[in-house]
């Protein structure tokens, strides 16, 4: 059974090393950033909780918060606020946000550790990991395959039929090179004619409309296409 994964955020790194161990002698996976910007770099969609400082450099928990509720690929991550913050005000702000609790420092690690896995059965990761399947993302290109829909860091863009079956196709399979004839028998039907040009174009095309991620789309020549981290 996956490890639940735990994205512990906070400038205090003898805090975070603390709180990674003892978390990981739990049984949970557990990285560390020590500000937003160090966090937003990793593939955040990628875990099941996070536990997030208020106080911090340039972008605030909060701030940070608020940009992760708004993207489709991480709104559903449960939140909790580890912070010495403790007004009224400050917790109501937090819940508001989304947050699913608030830990005030300084703060016991067996009250984290029972928080976090108090939050993680509130939040039914097992179902939403379910859900979950319905959809297929890259930090904040998301494709929800039921209701066939790209979002481009919370910004929905008009794909194509044959446009979205490329990405899906591409994103499900990622780090594996398509040739021509792979990306042919897997996005058109048998009975339709298609040159190599059209399928060049048709990359061409996705690669300006999914942008800032189009650069991950990558030519092998001589192979063919794919995507890569």
């Amino acid at each position: 059974m996956e490890k639940p994964k735990i994205l512990v955020i906070d400038d205090e790194e003898s805090l975070c090393e603390i709180l990674q161990f003892n978390l990981e002698v739990e049984g949970f996976s557990v990285d560390v950033a020590y500000n937003a910007e160090e966090a937003l770099k990793k593939e955040i969609a990628r875990y099941d909780l996070i536990l997030l400082d208020v106080m911090m450099g340039e972008t605030s928990g909060f701030k940070l918060a608020r940009q992760l509720k708004s993207r489709p690929d991480t709104a559903q991550i449960p939140i909790i606020f580890c912070t010495a913050k403790d007004t009224e005000d400050d917790t109501v702000i937090g819940l508001e946000i989304g947050a699913d609790d608030y830990i005030t420092k300084p703060f016991s690690i067996r009250e984290v550790i029972a928080r976090v896995k108090s939050v993680l059965r509130r939040a039914a990761i097992t179902a939403n990991r379910e859900k979950a399947d319905d959809s297929v993302a890259f930090k904040g290109l998301v494709l929800n395959l039921q209701r066939k829909t790209c979002h481009v860091d919370g910004k929905e863009v008009k794909l194509t039929k044959t446009e979205f079956e490329i990405l899906s196709l591409f994103l499900r399979h990622r780090e594996t090179i398509f040739s021509r004839a792979d990306i042919l028998s897997q996005v058109w039907s048998n009975d339709v004619i298609v040159l190599d040009r059209t399928i060049d174009v048709n990359i061409t095309r996705l690669r300006k409309k999914i942008e800032p991620y189009g650069k991950h789309i990558v030519t092998r020549q001589g192979y063919g296409y794919g995507f890569e981290e």
